[in-house]
C-alpha cells in the first residue's frame, strides 16, 4: 500500500469511528425537526356560482360560521397538513412547555435526509483524492435528482397555473389549487400544441415536427433578450459612462468620485482605442491601446477573481451545511440555543 493511500485510509477510518461515537453519544447531531401547520378551505359560494375557496385559518375567514355543516358541508372542505423546517430550539422549547405536543416533531424521513446529503457531499469531495466509484454514484444521483426536483417545481408552479390552470381552471381548483381564480383563456391552447410538437422528437418518426416550435421558441427568446439586453446592458452601459470629469457636492468639489469619473472615462478611451483598427497601432495610438490592453486584463481578473469567490462561496456553504447542520459543531445562526 501507497504511502499516500495509507494516509488517507487512516483518516477516513478515524473519522469514521468518531462519526460512530458521536451520532451514538446522544450529541444529537443529525437530527431535523419540523412543524406541524394544519391548512384548511372551505367553499363559502351558494348552490350554483362559481366556488370561492377560502382559508379557515385567515382574518377573512371569520365572516363565515364553518360550523354551520348544511351550510358548508365537508365535501366542500379541503384540508392537508404542512411540515415546514424548524430549528431545534423551537422544538427544545415547545417540549419543555407542552411535554408530548405534536407541533414542533422530529422528522425521520428529513433526519434520514440530512443523513444522505451529507454522505453525497463527501462522495463528491472523495474527487479531491482520485477518480472513483463512490464519486460517480453521488454525481449521478445529485445531477438526477436535481433535474427531477425541479422538473416537479416548474410542473406545480409553471404549468398547473400557468397552463392547464387558463384551460381547466375548474378542474384544477377541484384537485390541486382550490385557491386559484378561475379565469379562462383558450389561447393558452397554443402554447400546449407548440410543446406537444416540442415532445415529438422522442417519436421514432416525426421528428421535424419539434423543429417549427423550436425556432418559433427561439426566435422570440432571441428577440425579447435582445431588447432586454438593448435596454439592461448596452444602454445602461453607455448611460453610466457620461459623467461629469468634476464632481460637486454638498460640501464643495469632491476629490475622490472627480477621481473616479477621471479613471472611468480614460479607461473606456483606451479601451475603444484598442479596439479602433482603422489605424495602424504605432506611435501615440499604440502606446493607448496598450493602456487599454492593461485595464482590459485587469477587468477581465477581477471578473475571474469574482467567479472565484463564487465558487469559494459555494464550498463554504456546503462546508458550513457539514459542521452546522449535520454535526452540530458550530451554531452561528443560534438554531439550537437551549438545548
Amino acid at each position: 500500500m501507497q504511502g499516500r493511500t495509507l494516509v488517507w485510509t487512516l483518516i477516513f477510518v478515524i473519522a469514521g469511528v468518531w462519526l460512530l461515537l458521536r451520532a451514538t453519544t446522544g450529541s444529537g447531531m443529525g437530527k431535523a425537526y419540523v412543524k406541524r401547520t394544519d391548512q384548511q378551505f372551505v367553499n363559502v359560494a351558494e348552490a350554483g356560482e362559481a366556488a370561492e375557496w377560502i382559508e379557515v385559518h385567515t382574518p377573512a375567514a371569520r365572516a363565515y360560521d364553518f360550523q354551520d355543516l348544511p351550510r358548508y358541508p365537508l365535501e366542500e372542505r379541503v384540508g392537508w397538513t404542512e411540515y415546514d423546517p424548524a430549528p431545534p430550539k423551537d422544538w427544545a422549547a415547545a417540549e419543555k412547555a407542552n411535554p408530548g405536543q405534536q407541533t414542533y416533531v422530529f422528522s425521520l424521513w428529513r433526519s434520514i435526509g440530512l443523513w444522505l446529503a451529507a454522505m453525497f457531499t463527501f462522495g463528491i469531495f472523495s474527487f479531491l483524492y482520485r477518480d472513483n466509484p463512490f464519486y460517480k454514484i453521488s454525481e449521478a444521483v445529485v445531477v438526477g435528482v436535481s433535474a427531477a426536483y425541479w422538473m416537479v417545481v416548474a410542473f406545480h408552479t409553471t404549468l398547473l397555473p400557468n397552463l392547464f390552470g387558463k384551460i381547466l381552471p375548474t378542474w384544477i381548483q377541484s384537485w390541486a389549487m382550490p385557491g386559484l381564480k378561475e379565469e379562462r383563456n383558450l389561447w393558452y391552447l397554443v402554447p400546449l400544441v407548440l410543446g406537444v410538437m416540442l415532445l415529438w422528437r422522442l417519436m421514432p418518426k416525426g421528428g421535424w415536427i419539434s423543429r417549427w416550435p423550436l425556432a418559433f421558441f427561439i426566435g422570440v427568446f432571441c428577440g425579447l433578450r435582445l431588447m432586454a439586453y438593448m435596454h439592461g446592458d448596452f444602454l445602461m452601459q453607455i448611460r453610466s459612462a457620461i459623467v461629469p470629469l468634476g464632481v460637486f457636492g454638498p460640501d464643495g468639489f469632491d476629490f475622490w468620485e472627480s477621481l473616479r469619473s477621471v479613471f472611468l472615462i480614460g479607461g473606456l478611451l483606451v479601451c475603444l482605442v484598442y479596439f479602433f483598427f482603422s489605424f495602424e497601432h504605432k506611435g501615440f495610438v499604440g502606446k493607448t491601446a496598450k493602456v487599454g490592453i492593461w485595464v482590459l486584463m485587469i477587468t477581465f481578473g477581477a471578473g475571474f477573481g469574482y467567479t472565484v469567490m463564487g465558487r469559494i462561496a459555494l464550498l463554504a456553504i456546503r462546508l458550513e451545511f457539514i459542521f452546522d447542520d449535520w454535526l452540530w459543531l458550530i451554531d452561528p445562526t443560534g438554531q439550537r440555543i437551549g438545548l
